[in-house]
């Protein structure tokens, strides 16, 4: 009896695994290693839900900020580079109508998935008349949610700038090349992400463990040299043999990109 007991349980198990396994990886090209680098801020108050959000995005390769308030989220959107943004409604202080509407109003256009538990159609037409590009209503799959921020993506990028400049270094986010005095670089992924955060971040300094939940969107040892071994390869192809130099290092604070020391 314990052994047929056993054999009954195994299926359980495994098909649990698929079931999670199909949720993380909806939409991603079979075999297909390429990496469309999108930044997504994930404002959402429920912890639990932003987490699965969160690593649900994770698993497509997507940057993913969370906030889990309207006022910093709103913060957040004005201060750095979205291609999307998935909005609840129902948030304490300032609520997500209101954090779009501000958005609007500030000419901020990056697209907005709005996220409710109520799924009211005039509470729908209420947000799209705010400004949001699309909707979807609790309970939801996370396979719709990753679609639906994929278009969202694909919408906003018409809007986003495909070369990207700083002094006569360029980067062309569509072919992920670099190219400066003539020279072209061929990147890895890693080090074209953390080329293009540092260039749509020029003349700010970004912080070491900014740039590790950025580019790499994993929590690492704060003593780690990760960025530092990263940084140096990227001197040795952007910087190494050319003036100016556009690659500083702020000592105990970060690096930044810019064109004067």
């Amino acid at each position: 009896m314990r052994c047929a007991n056993a054999t009954r349980r195994r299926p359980s198990r495994r098909r649990e695994f698929r079931i999670w396994k199909v949720d993380c990886n909806v939409g991603k090209p079979g075999g297909d290693d390429r990496i469309d680098f999108m930044r997504v801020l994930v404002v959402e108050d429920e912890k639990k839900t932003a987490s699965f959000i969160r690593k649900a995005l994770q698993a497509e390769s997507f940057a993913v900020d969370v906030s889990h308030d309207g006022a910093e989220a709103l913060a957040l959107a004005t201060q750095a580079p979205f291609d999307a943004i998935v909005l609840d409604i129902m948030l304490p202080g300032l609520d997500g109508l209101s954090m779009l509407r501000r958005l609007r109003e500030q000419n901020n256009n990056t697209p907005v998935l709005l996220l409710s538990a109520r799924g009211q159609v005039n509470e729908k037409v209420e947000g799209l008349n705010a400004g949001a590009d699309d909707y979807l209503a609790k309970p939801f799959a996370l396979a719709e949610l990753i679609a639906r921020v994929r278009s969202l993506g694909r919408r906003g990028g018409d809007s986003k700038p495909l070369v990207l400049r700083v002094a006569d270094l360029s980067l062309d986010t569509t072919t992920r090349q670099a190219q400066r005095g003539g020279t072209t670089f061929e990147l890895t992924t890693r080090e074209y992400r953390l080329l293009e955060f540092l260039m749509r971040s020029a003349g700010r300094i970004c912080g070491r463990m900014a740039i590790l939940e950025k580019v790499w969107d994993y929590d690492f040892d704060p003593g780690t040299n990760l960025v530092d071994v990263y940084i140096k390869r990227l001197r040795e192809k952007i910087d190494e043999g050319f003036e100016p130099k556009l690659l500083h290092t702020v000592r105990g604070v970060g690096y930044t990109m810019k064109e004067q020391p």
